[in-house]
């Protein structure tokens, strides 16, 4: 074979690998959400996580609250952006009976710790170090966001990235009446 023809294959083979290796993240973070495990009007599944601080958290302690369940990691940036929407948020909802969860997946503690340092957090963060609540809820791409009423009932999934204005409305809709 000549230098030009093995040239043009490995170009070939190399390009279609890319090519495959693309459309599966596309596909994996676009498509593959419907195969979420808990589903809107779902009873939000329980779970225990320890905080950062700690103290241990408990879903169903919650009950007759609304609960803003958010699922994030320090590498994503549209986390990094909307976490000091939802601090503002809660400043403002977490005495009307609206919390935020915001469980990190997977992290070290000292990862996490320096990123909540930084943005000033302070809403607890609980830590799902072995993503067994992540799985058990089926989430795919972060942040996914799931909205809770005082019930424990699922009312909406959200993926992807919020300015202050949708979380804001989002804490009015989980607000206990």
């Amino acid at each position: 074979m000549s230098k030009k023809k093995k040239r043009l294959y490995f170009r070939t083979l190399f390009l279609s690998i890319i090519s495959v290796l693309l459309g599966y993240v596309f596909y994996s973070n676009f498509f593959q959400n419907e195969n979420t495990l808990v589903v809107e009007g779902d009873i939000a599944p329980n779970f225990q996580l320890e905080t950062l601080e700690g103290e241990t958290v408990e879903l169903n302690d919650y009950r007759g609250q609304g609960v803003f369940l958010n699922f994030w990691g320090t590498y994503c940036p549209p986390c990094e952006e909307e976490m000091p929407y939802m601090d503002n948020q809660y400043q403002e909802y977490k005495d009307k009976g609206v919390e935020i969860l915001a469980v990190n997946v997977g992290e070290s503690d000292l990862a996490v710790e320096r990123f909540v340092d930084r943005h000033n957090l302070s809403f607890p963060i609980p830590m799902d170090e072995d993503k067994a609540v992540l799985d058990s809820y089926g989430i795919g791409p972060l942040p996914t966001t799931f909205l809770i009423n005082k019930d424990g009932k699922v009312l909406d999934i959200l993926t992807g990235g919020m300015t202050e204005k949708d979380i804001k409305g989002y804490m009015e809709r989980i607000e206990p009446s």
